[in-house]
């Protein structure tokens, strides 16, 4: 089943997402460049800390702690060993272009963390297979939101309709390296139904996946813990009852949800150029 990452700095939502079997706890350091880039989208930028690393930390025993670092810059070096002494499991590289960008970054990890690179621009894209024939690389994100605005899309999920998640998973496959991509809410729900989504993670031979922000919107649900525990509990158990299922389907099952994806990813599309 999908590794599943949640974004919080908040000790007790992580409790509540660790307990109800959220693998990946994922607090998110990257404030450099993000907000020239997304700017004006309906995007999350968290600015979190070492000292959220730390409070996080704490409180996890099962779930897995993922640190998303900024991109390569002049204290990068002093940054990755904070969140390493903070206590990071796996520590996320965004917005690398080069193989040297790379290099860098797992010279400063030295196998002290797992490693995972978030690919999510043009020339991350061109420079993969180089990339990949690095050692040290654990896995690799393909994030939809950067990505789809370095390839001139107009909507995210355009790159599961348009085969550029295709290409990416095919290399990504051939060269062994566990791969993951993108987000989605809850069973039942979402512009982009979270099902077809979900699928397309089992077509692909994805294995690890964000919750997003629709899964449990802890903003609308302020501090009231046991609204939000709810939601993990159920919104949980309906996506893994969902995987079983996808365990036993044929290549036709998954055909016809990929079909369905790209129709109303060209509904979405043509809605929003219509706007």
């Amino acid at each position: 089943m999908l590794d599943l990452m949640y974004i919080t700095n908040r000790p007790k939502i992580a409790q509540i997402a660790q307990r109800h079997g959220v693998n990946r706890i994922f607090v998110d350091m990257e404030y450099i460049g993000k907000d020239k880039r997304q700017g004006g989208m309906d995007t999350v930028q968290n600015h979190h800390t070492v000292a959220d690393v730390k409070n996080i930390r704490r409180v996890l025993d099962k779930s897995e702690l993922l640190v998303r670092v900024n991109p390569i810059h002049e204290n990068s070096q002093r940054e990755i060993q904070s969140v390493i002494e903070a206590g990071a499991d796996i520590i996320m590289l965004p917005m690398w272009q080069t193989a040297d960008d790379v290099s860098k970054f797992l010279s400063m990890v030295s196998s002290r963390a797992k490693t995972m690179l978030l690919l999510e621009n043009v020339q991350a894209v061109k420079n993969l297979d180089r990339v990949l024939s690095l050692d040290g690389i654990d896995e690799v994100h393909i994030g939809l939101n950067d990505l789809h605005l370095s390839l001139n899309r107009t909507f995210l999920f355009e790159l599961l309709a348009d085969g550029t998640v295709e290409r990416l998973a095919n290399q990504l496959n051939q060269a062994g390296v566990k791969f993951g991509f993108g987000g989605f809410g809850r069973i039942g729900e979402g512009l982009l139904p979270a099902e077809c989504i979900v699928s397309e993670h089992y077509r692909l031979g994805s294995t690890i996946a964000i919750l997003s922000r629709s899964f449990c919107r802890v903003d609308q649900a302020a501090w009231d813990y046991e609204a939000v525990d709810r939601i993990f509990a159920d919104g949980v158990n309906a996506l893994r009852s969902y995987e079983k299922y996808l365990e036993d389907c044929n290549a036709d099952y998954f055909k016809n949800m990929h079909s369905q994806l790209c129709c109303r990813v060209n509904e979405i599309v043509g809605e929003i150029k219509n706007v």
